[in-house]
């Protein structure tokens, strides 16, 4: 992966800022706008198997510039490994192998997302039911890092916030979660719009999570244009730097345009002048930012 941007963080997109799904003729349409901006790589959400074939895509980001930071998987209903029926644990582990798949195929090193439970499902636990349902996650999410491994690829968890789920919220939870886990093979995928909302400081959250971060998501703490916003960027990318993180930053947002996508991200207006300036001046910003540390 390209590291020319400095601070070895390469920096990238990620398609949902303006489709969803993210699509063949969606890739083929945002990925050499990307490249000529001078993004280094893009992430590649996968909300249902076939929405890009890995074959195809791995010609098309050969051919146009970004490297594959990360597959991310989404977690839509029904896709659950936690308090539900066999059968539904036993399709999402199949889903999330297929993105495994999806990444080896096109080199990407990390498959990122919520990968415990449907994004929006929650409910309440005291602490013994808290527990119990991190050993049931763990036991469940064990297969799936085995195939990982077996692909050299890592598995990053993605705390969300209180709103999204009840079971992940904290960097301090996921690290109780992930506890006897290879932490070569699965780690933590930080996002800064939900870091925002759960954690009392972004540079402490990142040095409580180290080592175990395996992919980095940027965002305003609107969900709009990095830098356009009141967070402590300075403090959070030299708390990266400090634990060594070496792995992508990620623009992630979304389109107020796709009735689909604003209504599972509660994305009720712009969030930018146009979409492709919350890309642009994101990437301006970070470049800003970067070099400045």
């Amino acid at each position: 992966m390209n590291q020319s941007s400095g601070a070895g963080w390469p920096l990238g997109a990620n398609p949902w800022i303006w489709h969803s799904p993210v699509t063949a003729d969606a890739l083929a349409e945002v990925l050499p706008r990307l490249a000529r901006w001078g993004f280094d790589c893009v992430e590649l959400p996968l909300e249902q198997p076939g929405d890009w074939e890995a074959a195809a895509t791995a010609k098309l980001l050969d051919a146009t510039g970004p490297a594959p930071a990360a597959v991310i998987a989404v977690m839509a209903p029904g896709r659950d490994l936690v308090r539900a029926d066999p059968a539904a644990v036993r399709a999402t582990q199949d889903y999330l192998r297929h993105c495994v798949d999806a990444a080896h195929a096109v080199g990407a090193p990390v498959v990122a997302g919520p990968v415990y439970a449907a994004v929006g499902r929650t409910w309440r636990m005291d602490p013994a039911e808290r527990t119990s349902a991190y050993e049931e996650w763990r036991e469940h999410i064990a297969p799936v890092v085995e195939h990982a491994a077996q692909a050299a690829v890592r598995i990053a968890v993605e705390p969300l916030n209180r709103y999204e789920t009840s079971l992940l919220n904290t960097v301090a939870q996921t690290l109780d979660a992930l506890e006897g886990l290879p932490g070569d093979s699965i780690g933590i995928a930080l996002d800064t719009y939900h870091q925002n909302i759960e954690e009392r400081s972004l540079p402490a959250a990142v040095e409580a999570a180290g080592h175990r971060i395996g992919h980095v998501q940027v965002c305003a703490n609107d969900r709009g244009t990095p830098g356009a916003d009141h967070l402590d960027w300075a403090g959070f990318l030299r708390a990266l730097r400090a634990v060594g993180y070496r792995g992508a930053l990620c623009v992630e947002s979304f389109t107020a345009h796709n009735d689909a996508i604003a209504v599972a991200a509660s994305v009720w207006r712009p969030l930018a002048p146009s979409q492709d300036a919350l890309a642009a001046d994101g990437l301006s910003f970070l470049r800003r930012a970067v070099a400045a540390l």
